[in-house]
């Protein structure tokens, strides 16, 4: 399967998108199609066997739209200002004809201030008239409807009428009010997509090499893996690496969110569009162009923008339907007030003023534009958020379900109690393996500057320990149940892993391991806990544990002694129980659980599998970002329910007005000018509200971050 995302102009409003969407859901070979029209952008995957590129593109210019390559954003608003400062110079006149009574002698005038406006915005005509002849009416038919009635309706009773009564300004100023409003919309629109605009001017431009022992700026473009690369301070990291050599504090602000710089020294790994702050730092080159972590970011980013959550599926489905239905009302509004003995004009009044206040363009913006400020405001701190459903149904998720290693805790034992003077005999004998446990008591012997004593007779008995000689006496470290004693009993109770030291068959000490907590372990299910949220942990480690760790932590729930594929199986019976799980995990064995799981969070230190596999992805590793992910995705929510409410609020009351429903009452019409306006600066609106979440103040726990 192929994927791609196009960009596509020339869509004004959701039944644009609607209409390419269903057009692409009968052609053979497409398998997932998804038209966004507030980040005017369309993915699509696609069996290439049964269908290409090309006529794909075909298809989408056959509808009246055009696909583009890179960002044309700047250039299209340049375009939409430029149509609506000619407009208003033209239409400006006619108000003044209409307003200063000299419409009896002015009809030639009119007539051409109106006929240029319309000249001037006959794309929106062009496209109008097309999509109505293709049976797929849009937003532009409405508007094509609607002016091209009034205009024409204007130039015939010029013709045969001596004191015509005139609809050219009408006919002008909903143009102009139409090109006011998308050219607001379209710099409205582009800052909802700022944050990713942003990510990519973090791409560096260069980057300086060793090539045969010279230093060498080449374009990044240019750069080969393997390729040695001199950061000096203040420059940025050109491409993910390896530190070869040098020490210097680096700034990940920008992709992890990370406040302070992070220490890097030789063996350390760095990321590309990072800033070097302090030393020197001779890189290697591990992974470059669309490889690198800034590149996987922007694409997943993009994609996550480029998606559809599912409560915009009802807005979609009604946008769908919507311009036919207005069509039919602006049509029987105008014949019931014929038939109650109103004017052809009162009645065209009317109908012209139903087809230029339907605005299905607040529908469709009302969800996209939220997701893409929510993905964008997450991005900027560290979580990256794969699909818009991941962003919806976080605020549903009432338990949390950590895996233990590597997650809760570093995954990296440390020696934590010594009972006894046996810390040489012991390291000496983990010298010689390459067990876990073994390595950090070696590790502890090297922190106390211990020296290590030479081992005779070395051997490993899997499962129970190692043991040697020493001095002609046998030494031995394993555990309780190859070495009988009580000793450090109430270590093992703390869920600590103790090993005993004998000599001659005698124990004389032992030492206890544990793996420790990571360092925002216990705030973060604090929080969840402050949330409402249920706690598990689970593990394939022995009960005692698990248990002690849960203890610590404060956990609800303990799922121990589970094999990797079990996982899964245990997320499925927690869903089974009534709950919206969330799984956070980091290896590969926490996958499938991801998988199965209805929000998958994995962690950026984790494995690509557990990456690839979750619907979020926390980038610096801290898990106070669970909480602020569940917290983002709830004021999302909150956003795309307001946004929706009034789309479909400014709906329903506009249009039984437009068609006249206060007229008997209150004697109140309302003009097909102010219903242009009104209409026009609805889609501006949602867009508007969108904007304001980039004032997102998270939890009062993280304002410190």
């Amino acid at each position: 399967m192929e994927k791609y995302i196009l960009k596509i102009q020339g869509m004004h409003c959701a039944s644009c998108s609607s209409i390419i969407e269903n057009r692409f859901k009968k052609e053979k070979g497409i398998s997932k199609i998804n038209v966004n029209y507030a980040s005017e952008k369309m993915n699509i995957e696609f069996n290439e066997e049964e269908i290409n590129l090309s006529r794909i593109k075909e298809i989408v210019s056959e509808l009246g739209y055009e696909t583009k390559e890179g960002d044309h954003h700047e250039e299209n608003v340049r375009k939409l200002k430029k149509r609506f400062v000619l407009s208003f110079i033209f239409g400006l006149p006619l108000v003044y004809i209409v307003m200063g009574g000299m419409i009896k002698y002015n009809t030639l005038i009119q007539f051409i201030l109106a006929t240029i406006v319309i000249l001037i915005s006959f794309n929106v005509w062009k496209a109008g008239f097309t999509s109505l002849i293709k049976l797929s009416p849009g937003m532009d038919s409405l508007i094509f409807i609607g002016t091209a009635s009034a205009y024409f309706y204007s130039v015939a009773v010029s013709l045969f009428q001596k004191h015509p009564h005139l609809y050219y300004e009408s006919a002008a100023f909903i143009l102009i009010f139409i090109a006011l409003g998308r050219y607001l919309e379209g710099v409205t629109k582009g800052k909802t997509s700022q944050a990713i605009k942003k990510l990519i001017g973090l791409q560096p431009k260069t980057a300086l090499i060793i090539k045969d022992g010279v230093e060498k700026e080449i374009p990044i473009s240019e750069v080969k893996l393997g390729d040695i690369i001199i950061v000096k301070p203040g420059g940025k990291i050109p491409v993910d690496g390896l530190v070869i050599e040098g020490y210097s504090g680096v700034d990940e602000k920008a992709i992890t969110g990370e406040g302070l710089p992070v220490e890097k020294k030789e063996g350390d790994t760095v990321i590309g569009a990072t800033i070097n702050k302090t030393g020197v730092l001779k890189i290697k080159a591990t992974k470059i162009g669309k490889d690198t972590m800034l590149a996987q970011i922007i694409k997943t980013v993009e994609e996550a923008m480029g998606s559809k959550a599912p409560i915009q599926l009802l807005a979609d489905k009604v946008s769908f339907y919507f311009v036919p239905t207005v069509i039919l009302i602006a049509i029987l509004s105008f014949f019931v007030w014929i038939l109650v003995g109103q004017s052809f004009i009162f009645a065209l009044t009317v109908f012209v003023t139903v087809l230029i206040v339907a605005c299905p363009c607040a529908l469709g913006l009302a969800t996209p534009t939220a997701v893409m400020m929510g993905t964008g405001l997450a991005a900027e701190r560290g979580i990256l958020i794969k699909t818009s459903r991941a962003l919806e149904i976080a605020q549903k998720v009432n338990m949390v379900v950590f895996d233990k290693t590597g997650t809760l805790t570093k995954g990296e034992p440390k020696v934590t109690n010594i009972i006894g003077d046996v810390l040489q005999i012991a390291s000496s004998l983990e010298k010689n393996s390459d067990h876990p446990l073994a390595q950090a008591i070696v590790l502890k012997a090297q922190e106390n500057k211990v020296s290590l004593v030479n081992i005779l007779d070395f051997e490993e008995i899997p499962g129970r320990g190692v043991r040697g000689r020493v001095n002609n006496k046998e030494v031995a470290i394993g555990n309780r149940n190859w070495i009988k004693t009580d000793l450090g009993q109430e270590l093992e109770d703390q869920g600590k892993t103790v090993m005993i030291v004998s000599v001659d068959n005698k124990p004389i000490g032992a030492i206890a391991v544990a793996d420790t907590l990571k360092e925002y372990s216990k705030e973060a299910v604090e929080t969840l806990h402050k949330l409402g949220k249920k706690v598990a942990i689970i593990t394939g480690d022995n009960r005692r544990v698990a248990e002690a760790i849960a203890k610590e932590l404060n956990i609800d729930e303990v799922l121990a002694e589970v094999l990797p594929q079990e996982k899964s199986a245990q997320i499925k019976k927690l869903q089974s129980e009534g709950n919206i799980v969330a799984m956070v995990g980091d290896g590969i064995n926490d996958a499938p659980a991801l998988a199965q799981a209805d929000l998958g969070i994995a962690l950026g230190s984790g494995t690509d599998v557990a990456i690839e596999t979750g619907d979020m992805v926390l980038i610096k590793d801290d898990l106070r970002d669970v909480v602020m992910a569940i917290d983002l995705s709830k004021y999302a929510l909150k956003k795309i329910k307001q946004n929706l409410f009034w789309a479909f609020f400014y709906n329903i009351i506009g249009i039984p007005i437009a068609a006249g429903i206060l007229y008997p009452f209150f004697g109140f019409l309302l003009s097909p000018m102010i219903a242009a306006a009104a209409m026009a600066f609805s889609s501006v609106s949602v867009v508007s509200n969108s904007l304001l979440m980039k004032n997102y103040k998270p939890l009062d726990f993280f304002r410190g971050l």
